[in-house]
Formats: C-alpha cells, structure tokens, sequence
C-alpha cells in the first residue's frame, strides 16, 4: 500500500463546549478508516490568535499549548489500549509566525498546513471559535471552500445556551453538590437518627443556595463515580507522601547544621480544570517541605524548604497521582515536569515549545 492511499484528517480545535465530542467523532472516523486496512493520519491543530514576538503571546501560546495536551489525552481514551497501527496522530500549533484577525487571515493558516500535509478532509467543531473570538464558523467554512479539500461540521450534539437560572437548576449539578454536602455533614456528626435528617436538610439547602456557583461546567455523571473511586485510591497515597514528607523534615529540623535550602520554583503542571488544579495545589501544600504560593493556568509557584523536596516534586508522583483520579490510567503515564523540562525557578519559567509532531 503505498502513500497516497494514505487518509489525512484536519481537526483544527479550540476551547468550546463540542471539542471534546468533535474529537471523539474524529477519532471515530480515523479508527473505521483504519479498520478498513488504510493508512489514516489524524492532524488536530490549534491556529494562535498571536505572534510569537507580542507580549501576550506566552499565555496564549502556553493555553494552545495546553489545549493539545488535554486533546493527546482525549484521543488516549478513545482508542484505548490497543490503537490502530496503521493511525498516526499529528498535534501542531500554527499561525505564531503571522497576525491573525479575519476568517480569511484563519482560513490561509489551516490551508497552508492542508497543502503542505496533504489533508483530504477538514472537521470542523461546530462551535469552533479560534482565540475566543466572535462565532466565525460559516464565513470561517466559506473561505476553506476556495482549498480543494472536503469539509465536514462533526455532526454532535450542540448544547442550547439556556439561561443562568436554568443552568442552575441542571439536575447533575443538584445531585452532585448535595452528595457531597450530605456525605460530608455525616461525617461530622454521630450517626444519630435525627442526623440523616437534619443532613438532608442542611444538605438541600447549600445546593439550593450554592449550586448556580459551585460548577463552571457540568459534572459529568458518568464520570464522576469513576473520578471518586480513584479519589478513594488516592487519598492513603497522598497520607503516605505526608508521613514521608514528614520524616524527612524532621530529620532536617533536628539536623545540628540545619541543612535547608529554601528556594520559590515553577512548575508546570499537566492538569486542567479547576478541580484537578485545585487538588494538586492543596495536595503540595498539605506535604510538608513544600508550599503552594500562588497559582497562574498551569504554572504552580512553590516554595521549598530542601533540594530533596524539589526533588521528589519534579519526579512528578503527586502529579501523576492527581491525573489518575480525574484523567484516568492513560493520563498518568504522562512524561514527569523534569522530563518534559516543566521545572525551574520561578522568575525564569522554562521556554514551551509551540509546535511540534508526535
């Protein structure tokens, strides 16, 4: 089989509320291609709204940057332990090296990649809005049209945009914010019969009140049950980090030198989301020798009291950890913050690379 029978797939992304679906038909597409015996290349792009040489391009480029990774982990899940060996998956960042503005200025950056790599079909997410930008999805398409390329919308489900109250009053959000408030009054209380009661209903009221801003999105009811089990797993690991952490202190506290090197480091961390952020933040500072002082995106400020503890903390344990519980097994093998050079002091971050095949 030679080259040219070879497929190629353009899926450029950007934050909304179908890339994760967009993605999945991708994949779906890409696996019955290969299943049919034909090479298939899959390309996700994410085309900047910035130059690499304006000051706000670290930020954007780092969230580019950060979008391919939760992508990388996306396509992992779909596939499977088994992927087809006759798929490739392609990530790039494009359009740093220009000025972006209209969908024409979009459309040259995605057809001069489809040109250079031989695409044959473009997907589209049907909420695409590259750099957060006005919805430009229809003019965006017009402009593709003028490229010899097939074009596709990936037919998933669109969410329609209800109003605040109504999206308050969405029921996994209700369940899960008075599960969690239900489960956590009973731990503090004696069990006595009255306390089921008086828990529920000091539980209905705190989701009443506080469920249109406790979630940004909506819990996934699926997922969650999966998310809690690992968390269950997780918490006598974090325990055991603690205890070590804690000896080792010890040992520097009672040391006659007195051997401490503080140091404030950067890391940057392969999580997302506010929960996954959050548990990493708070998993640092509760193990001694290290403190969360401030976090930006994914870049963790920390403050270390030994070199052992920016040690243990660039080999990527708690790291890994905290992908399991929210991003499931095949995210934890993810290369540790010292492998993929995401350490270093932290008024001198470590340059990200903006594009890049894997």
């Amino acid at each position: 089989m030679t080259e040219s029978d070879a497929r190629r797939l353009l899926v450029p992304v950007a934050d909304s509320e179908t890339v994760r679906n967009t993605v999945a038909y991708a994949v779906e597409q890409a696996q019955a291609t290969a299943g049919e015996g034909r090479p298939v290349e899959l390309h996700f792009v994410v085309v900047a709204s910035t130059r690499s040489v304006d000051p706000d391009a670290p930020a954007e480029l780092g969230a580019a940057t950060e979008l391919l990774d939760r992508v990388d982990v996306w396509v992992q899940e779909d596939l499977g332990t088994e992927p087809p060996d006759l798929l490739t998956i392609t990530e790039n960042v494009l359009g740093s090296d220009r000025y972006l503005f209209s969908p024409g200025d979009y459309a040259d950056a995605l057809l001069e990649y489809a040109t250079e790599h031989g695409i044959d079909r473009i997907v589209l997410d049907p909420e695409y809005r590259p750099g957060g930008a006005a919805p430009m999805l229809r003019p965006l398409e017009v402009e593709l049209s003028r490229g010899e390329f097939e074009i596709e919308r990936a037919p998933v489900e669109r969410r329609t945009r209800p109003t605040a109250l109504a999206r308050a009053a969405s029921l996994p959000k209700y369940l899960t914010l008075f599960g969690a408030s239900y489960v956590f009054y009973l731990l503090l209380s004696a069990y006595k019969p009255l306390d089921f009661l008086t828990g529920a209903i000091t539980a209905t009221i705190v989701t009443a009140l506080l469920a249109p801003v406790t979630f940004s999105r909506q819990p996934s009811v699926t997922r969650l049950p999966v998310q809690l089990v690992r968390l269950l797993v997780y918490i006598p690991y974090l325990l055991w980090e603690i205890a070590i952490a804690n000896l080792q202190i010890a040992y520097v506290v009672l040391h006659p030198s007195l051997p401490i090197d503080p140091k404030v480091v950067q890391l940057r961390a392969a999580v997302w989301g506010d929960a996954a952020v959050t548990t990493l933040a708070n998993s640092i500072t509760l193990t001694p020798g290290t403190l969360t002082v401030s976090v930006t995106d994914r870049a963790f400020d920390i403050h270390s009291l030994t070199g052992s503890a920016r040690e243990d903390l660039f080999d990527g344990a708690l790291e890994r950890a905290v992908r399991f519980v929210f991003y499931g097994r095949e995210a934890a093998a993810i290369a540790s913050p010292r492998e993929r050079g995401d350490d270093g002091p932290a008024d001198d971050p470590p340059a990200e690379e903006v594009t890049g095949d894997d």
